[in-house]
């Protein structure tokens, strides 16, 4: 079973490809952390994210939080204060 369920798990999803390196570096947390997810390499990947603080050091370095984007609210200006002053008429 193991062997049938590795290649599934390794395979990359859609939008992700992973590299040997991380496969190889992550393969044994997964089955470990995340094997009641398998084959679904999506629901894997989320365990493991929910799952950061058991990894093993060499997986976790794959699962770093990226750079927060900053926080802009649609439809709010960024500057309240206006580019020039106009002039008003007395």
């Amino acid at each position: 079973m193991l062997a049938a369920a590795l290649p599934v798990l390794l395979s990359p999803a859609a939008s992700e490809a992973y590299t040997p390196e991380q496969q190889q570096a992550c393969s044994d947390d997964a089955f470990r952390l995340c094997s009641s997810e398998i084959p679904d390499v999506d629901r894997v990947t989320a365990c493991m994210i929910r799952k950061q603080d058991q990894l093993t050091p060499g997986c976790r370095v794959y699962f770093k939080p990226s750079e927060p984007e900053p926080a802009v609210r649609a439809g709010m200006p960024l500057s309240l204060s206006p580019a020039a002053e106009r002039k008003r008429k007395p």
